[in-house]
């Protein structure tokens, strides 16, 4: 009996052996991968809680330590900083995207998708839907908090659902950051450091914690170029009041940008290491 060889066209978003999947199929594949990974945090509640503790830890700390000197009343200071503190654990969230990505190389998991009939896409999209809904989660959640010390929101709730929006969108797009960082670098420690150092001129060096008009004007110029800013500024302004339009437009613009260069980029890496 002959031995039939694949097609080199076979190996190119499926598995080892058999037709390219059309989009039905590599939606289902993605969906059920990403079943995969929630059922993973739903056995550890742990990656739900670190996304969520620490920005709850900050939020508690900048609005009742650090509020009245920043902003000479803690009442006000929270309603500016709660906007910023649901950016900021997105930031936080994500992480988790390229960490997963790595260990799953680093414990064989991998190995074991390239020899099923699983769409090669799926494995990217569907670790990136699980994430997306898991920082959905910590958003309600820090939201619940935001109002349970205070917090209101001035608009309606259409506004703060449009601000959950584009806080959740720019966190997708850090997600393709990080699963790009998991894919190249060889160490889940790799991983972690990187995507911390990453994040940390985004975080800080934006609107989150304290108005850019008290900062030096050359760094002025930064933040507000700063991605991050755009992103917080639209939420705020969508949740308490204030002019969305070019905050928004810009945040849009931001994560969809994002998206497109980084998504391609993990794709390339994904298939370059499998």
């Amino acid at each position: 009996m002959s031995v039939i060889t694949p097609s080199p066209g076979a190996l190119d978003d499926r598995g080892p052996i058999g037709s390219v999947p059309g989009v039905t199929q590599t939606v289902r594949h993605s969906l059920a991968i990403a079943r995969r990974n929630l059922r993973k945090v739903l056995a550890s509640p742990g990656q739900v809680l670190d996304a969520t503790l620490m920005p709850v830890v900050f939020a508690l700390i900048f609005v009742f330590v650090f509020g009245g000197a920043i902003s000479g009343s803690n009442a006000e200071y929270r309603q500016y900083l709660m906007p910023g503190i649901m950016a900021l654990t997105i930031t936080i969230a994500s992480r988790s995207s390229g960490l997963s990505l790595n260990t799953d190389f680093t414990n064989g998991v991998m190995d074991r998708f390239r020899s099923l009939p699983v769409a090669r896409s799926a494995v990217l999209t569907g670790r990136i839907l699980a994430d997306a809904l898991r920082m959905l989660v910590s958003q309600l959640v820090i939201l619940a908090f935001a109002l349970l010390i205070g917090f209101r929101v001035h608009t309606s709730v259409v506004s703060a659902a449009a601000a959950i929006g584009i806080v959740l969108l720019y966190g997708i797009a850090l997600c393709w950051m990080h699963a790009y960082i998991g894919l190249v670098a060889r160490t889940p420690e790799t991983v972690q450091s990187v995507g911390m150092l990453a994040m940390v001129p985004f975080q800080f060096g934006s609107s989150i914690f304290v108005d850019p008009g008290t900062m030096p004007g050359w760094l002025r110029v930064i933040v507000a170029n700063n991605p991050m800013t755009l992103v917080v500024d639209a939420a705020r302004n969508l949740m308490i009041g204030g002019p969305v339009a070019h905050q928004v437009l810009g945040a849009l613009a931001w994560s969809v940008g994002l998206i497109a260069l980084f998504a391609g980029l993990s794709i390339r890496a994904y298939r370059r290491r499998v």
